[in-house]
C-alpha cells in the first residue's frame, strides 16, 4: 500500500456535498465518492456513530443536502481530498487514451461510448480494469463524477450511455427502467430460425450451484419474466444466421439464455452454448453480440440516437459468412405496446415514493420533542348493575350466561295457596 493510501486509512476526512448530491442516501454517496469502502463498513460505522453528517448521527438511508460536511472516519483505501472536492483516481495516459478511444458522442448531459469486448463495464473480484475506472477521464477536476447507467456484459461490444451528472443519471435511469429506451443487438448465431420475426417468453432466474454469474429459463413460476424480440437479418446457408434482437425486460444474459432456448446459441458463446456454439473454420471463438442502436430520450428534449460500429471480429465474421454490414440495419417498427397495468403501478410506486421523500422532512425521531400531555378522559357513566371493560380471570373469554325465556302467552298465574 502506497504512503498515500496509508496515511487515508489513518486520517479523519471531512466532505462537502455537493450540489449533484443533493437528496442522496448516505450509503448511495459512499459508493459515488469512496467506492473501496464497502456498505458493511459503512453500515457498521453509522451504527457505531462514527459517520457525522453536520456533527450529528447518520443512519445509511440518510439523505443528504447540498452544503452538509460528511465526516469519514479512519480507513479506506482513497486519499483525502480538499474540503468539497471528489476523490479522484489518478489515470496513466495509457487509460485515458483509452477511454477518449471509446467516445462516440457527448453533451452535456451524456458520454456515449462504443465498448469494445473484453473489457467489463464494472470491477468485481479479480477485475481490476473496467469501464467505471476509467470515468474520471471524461471530466475535470471541478466536474462531478460521471457515472454508469446501464451495463453490458464484459464479452459484449457496442453502445454505452454514461451520465454525466446526478441529474440526467436520474433522467436516464427513469427511461431504462420504464424500457423507453430502445436497445437493439446484432448477433451472429448457430442455426437458422425456423421463425424468421418472433417473440420469446420465457422467464429467467439464476441457475442454482453456480458460481458466478449463470442464468436458466425457470418456468416454475419464481422466474422473473423476460421478453425477446428478433428478426433474422441475413442466413448462410443452414449454418448460421445474422439476427437483430431487441431486449423488452433486461434480465442478465438474457439475450444469450433465450437464443440459446430456441436451439440458436450466439457463437462463440461457450458459457451457454457449450461446444455448439462454435463454428468451424476461420470464425472467431469471441462472442459475436454487439450493442449496435440506442434510441432514447433527452434529458433537454430532444432524442438520444447513436449507432455503434463494429468490433474487428464481428465484421470479419459477417464477410466470412458473405453478409453485407451495410444491409443489417432494419427500419425500425413501432415500439412494442406497454403493458397498461404495469403503467399504472409503477405511476403508482413512483407518487408513493415522492410522497415517502416530501414527508421525510416532517418526520422526527422518537425523543426529539417533549412528550405531548394527553387530554383528560371524559368519566363514563356505568349503567347500573353491568361491568364495564373486558372481562378477566377465568370468567375471560366466557359467553355470559342466558336467561330462560319464558314462553309465548297469557302470565303464568300465581299458585294457589294449600288449605
Amino acid at each position: 500500500m502506497s504512503l498515500a493510501k496509508t496515511a487515508a486509512a489513518q486520517t479523519v476526512r471531512q466532505f462537502v456535498v455537493g450540489r449533484d448530491d443533493h437528496d442522496v442516501r448516505l450509503d448511495r454517496w459512499f459508493k459515488r465518492h469512496l467506492p473501496d469502502v464497502g456498505f458493511a463498513t459503512v453500515s457498521r460505522w453509522a451504527r457505531t456513530g462514527q459517520i457525522r453528517v453536520d456533527g450529528k448521527r447518520a443512519d445509511v438511508d440518510t439523505r443528504l443536502a447540498a452544503g452538509q460536511t460528511v465526516r469519514v472516519p479512519p480507513g479506506g483505501s482513497l486519499p483525502p481530498g480538499p474540503a468539497g472536492a471528489r476523490v479522484r483516481v489518478p489515470l496513466t495516459d495509457e487509460q485515458i487514451t483509452q477511454a477518449e478511444a471509446m467516445v462516440l458522442t457527448k453533451d452535456r448531459a451524456a458520454i456515449v461510448l462504443n465498448k469494445p469486448p473484453g473489457l467489463a463495464t464494472q470491477g468485481g473480484s479479480g477485475t481490476h480494469v473496467h469501464v467505471d475506472g476509467l470515468l474520471d477521464a471524461y471530466a475535470g477536476d471541478k466536474d462531478p463524477r460521471p457515472r454508469l447507467v446501464h451495463r453490458l456484459d464484459k464479452d459484449t461490444s457496442g453502445v454505452l450511455l454514461i451520465a454525466r451528472s446526478a441529474g440526467s443519471a436520474a433522467w436516464f435511469s427513469r427511461h431504462f427502467a420504464s424500457r423507453s429506451a430502445r436497445k437493439i443487438y446484432w448477433a451472429l448465431v448457430v442455426g437458422v430460425p425456423t421463425i424468421h420475426d418472433g417473440l420469446i417468453e420465457l422467464p429467467l432466474s439464476k441457475q442454482p450451484g453456480t458460481g458466478g454469474e449463470k442464468m436458466m429459463v425457470d418456468e416454475s413460476g419464481q422466474g422473473q419474466t423476460a421478453r425477446t424480440r428478433y428478426r433474422v437479418i441475413d442466413r448462410a446457408g443452414n449454418s448460421a444466421a445474422w439476427v437483430e434482437l431487441q431486449p423488452l425486460t433486461g434480465r442478465t444474459h438474457q439475450l444469450r439464455v433465450h437464443m440459446m432456448a430456441i436451439g440458436h446459441p450466439i457463437v462463440g458463446d461457450g458459457k451457454y452454448g457449450g461446444q455448439g456454439a462454435f463454428l468451424t473454420g476461420t470464425i472467431s471463438r469471441k462472442l459475436h453480440l454487439h450493442a449496435r442502436r440506442l434510441i432514447m430520450p433527452h434529458p433537454e428534449g430532444d432524442m438520444i440516437d447513436v449507432t455503434a460500429p463494429l468490433p474487428d471480429h464481428f465484421a470479419m465474421g459477417l464477410a466470412q459468412l458473405g453478409f453485407t454490414e451495410a444491409e443489417g440495419d432494419l427500419p425500425l417498427d413501432a415500439a412494442p405496446a406497454k403493458d397498461p397495468r404495469t403503467a399504472e403501478k409503477r405511476a403508482a410506486l413512483a407518487h408513493a415514493r415522492d410522497l415517502r421523500r416530501d414527508r421525510k422532512g416532517e418526520r422526527r425521531k422518537r425523543g426529539d420533542e417533549p412528550a405531548r400531555a394527553r387530554p383528560a378522559r371524559k368519566p363514563v357513566d356505568k349503567p347500573a348493575g353491568k361491568a364495564v371493560g373486558r372481562p378477566t380471570g377465568k370468567s375471560a373469554g366466557k359467553p355470559a350466561a342466558k336467561s330462560p325465556r319464558r314462553p309465548a302467552g297469557p302470565p303464568a298465574r300465581p299458585p294457589k295457596a294449600k288449605r
